[in-house]
């Protein structure tokens, strides 16, 4: 198989010849690290915006054997942003607390094929990787560009703004997710963070009545197999997530989710993504992530349905070791004949 054919393979529910193994982002520091590129130490870095040319990623991912190109496009959130440890940048307070600020949100017209132009040169250069196009569907920017505290005090005292901002940033992706396939791209990839680690940040039934009807209208769009990443614990949305024909779900959090308790309960419906612990990247040894790497696909690639990453990203804060390591267990143990196999760690 080639990796594109494995990941969609795996999208289907099916079981390809290995395990494949993606990630939809990774820190350019960590891949400059990785690499040798040199250039600053600094983990700042565009929330915003594809950080790798077409031969960037095409020499990172033989290096680490991904089967997977990412190409992010994303629109502005309109939130302050603050350093965290070397530079790392966070969203901090949003921007949009009223009806006044709403002349702030000027999204990139979806319309202008400038727009994409990197985009499909990214997806033109692929070879044979999935080329996934990621971006965010609308929960998250409208959520950041207000301020959680804002956001959820807006869902009673004025609703009309938060659907304003959902509608606008809906739209926009709508209208990105009708272009993707056309563009070249494999896979269609919202990544929109609806929980804390506990559970939702918006009680499911008003989830169903306020977000579900944006979603349903963004869905109708999407053409290609569409992954849905979350942070957080979505288990409580979750049916209704996939009643959208969601194929696969990134990163079933380690500290939230039972990535394993999914698999026997909705494994015959979704694929899934996940979740190598950041922890464990970070703070680890090599032979912790091989052990943890071996140990996801032995319990969730038999039958297939299962991609492995990292549970969220690969951050600039991630022991190169340690990814290398991920990188050879994924190939170690990932085949259809070596699945779990091999001796104790």
């Amino acid at each position: 198989m080639t990796s594109c054919e494995r990941v969609l393979c795996a999208l289907e529910r099916r079981e390809p010849d290995r395990v494949p193994y993606v990630e939809l982002g990774v820190d350019r520091s960590l891949a400059e690290r990785l690499l040798g590129w040199g250039g600053s130490s600094t983990q700042r870095a565009n929330l915003e915006r594809n950080p790798y040319t077409p031969a960037e990623f095409a020499e990172l991912a033989g290096y680490l054997g991904l089967d997977a190109v990412p190409y992010v496009l994303r629109a502005p959130v309109f939130a302050r942003k603050v350093e965290g440890k070397d530079g790392r940048l966070f969203y901090a307070e949003g921007l949009i607390r009223s009806r006044r600020d709403l002349g702030l949100v000027e999204l990139p017209d979806p319309e202008d094929d400038g727009l994409y132009a990197d985009a499909r040169l990214q997806a033109a250069s692929k070879g044979e990787l999935a080329a996934c196009l990621v971006t965010r569907a609308g929960v998250f920017p409208a959520m950041l560009g207000m301020g959680m505290e804002a956001f959820c005090v807006a869902l009673y005292d004025d609703r009309a703004l938060v659907e304003e901002l959902l509608d606008r940033y809906f739209g926009w992706s709508t209208a990105v997710a009708r272009r993707a396939e056309a563009l070249g791209f494999d896979v269609f990839i919202t990544t929109d963070d609806l929980a804390f680690k506990t559970g939702p940040y918006i009680a499911p039934s008003l989830f169903r009545e306020l977000v579900m009807p944006y979603y349903r209208r963004l869905a109708r769009e999407v053409s290609l197999p569409w992954i849905m990443h979350s942070d957080g614990n979505i288990l409580p949305y979750l049916d209704d997530l996939l009643s959208l024909g969601v194929a696969g779900i990134h990163p079933l959090e380690r500290e939230a989710v039972d990535i394993r308790a999914v698999k026997r309960e909705w494994g015959n419906r979704v694929c899934l993504l996940g979740n190598v612990d950041l922890n464990i990247l970070a703070a680890g040894t090599p032979a912790d992530v091989e052990r943890e790497v071996r140990s996801l696909i032995r319990d969730l690639a038999p039958g297939g349905g299962y991609i492995l990453t990292s549970g969220n990203s690969l951050a600039g804060y991630c022991v190169p070791e340690n990814v290398v390591a991920m990188a050879a267990a994924a190939r170690r143990y990932g085949g259809l004949g070596h699945r779990g196999g091999g001796p104790e760690l």
